[in-house]
């Protein structure tokens, strides 16, 4: 991965400028598959800046990945993620999406019938793309988008749209009581079930 450090710094305006702005999907292509599909809540305005998935400083998402051994080395994305690291991320089957596609400054401004859009919305990913394994990062967020009020972290009883499903810690620094230790831990899981990591 790249060991260039690269420049990191908005202002406040230029972020809100990409208020409700879209980040495409990464996903695997040219045949690749999709082991693993990481679902976040919903790009936050550093992401939508960058074009890359939880690309906020504060965000522990690639770190946990690091230590859990889902990726193979350091990806630092507060600048954007580089074509290699892209690369780096479909070759080993992963894939990240958003229940929701609009970016804002933090995901509780997120209305409940965005949230269930957005949860029918990753439901034709799914049956698209056909992950073995889905793994939505958002425990409240899930159960928002879905309906499911009593639904608690780990794997789900019921199959998603044919994939085997986990609902995971939000790696976001606002999540507090998380730890990069305890993320790597949860984002093993799936990842084990997956077939990204023994």
């Amino acid at each position: 991965m790249s060991t260039t450090p690269r420049p990191r710094r908005f202002t406040r305006a230029e972020l809100e400028s990409f208020r409700d702005a879209v980040v495409p999907d990464l996903l695997p292509g040219g045949g690749q598959a999709l082991r693993l599909l990481f679902v976040g809540i919903n790009p936050g305005l550093w992401t939508a800046a960058t074009q890359t998935h939880f690309a906020h400083p504060g965000n522990r998402f690639y770190p946990a990945l690091l230590q859990a051994g889902i990726v193979q080395g350091r990806i630092d994305p507060a600048a954007g993620m580089t074509d290699e690291e892209r690369d780096h991320l479909r070759e080993r089957g992963i894939g990240i999406t958003n229940l929701v596609r609009r970016a804002t400054a933090r995901a509780d401004e997120l209305t409940a019938r965005e949230l269930r859009e957005g949860g029918e919305r990753l439901r034709a990913t799914v049956r698209d793309a056909r992950p073995a394994v889905v793994a939505v990062a958002g425990i409240t967020a899930y159960r928002s988008a879905f309906g499911v009020r009593g639904a608690v972290v780990g794997e789900q009883p019921d199959p998603f749209e044919g994939s085997r499903l986990w609902v995971v810690p939000n790696p976001s620094g606002l999540n507090a009581h998380e730890t990069v230790d305890s993320l790597a831990q949860a984002y093993a899981e799936p990842a084990r079930a997956a077939g990204v990591i023994g």
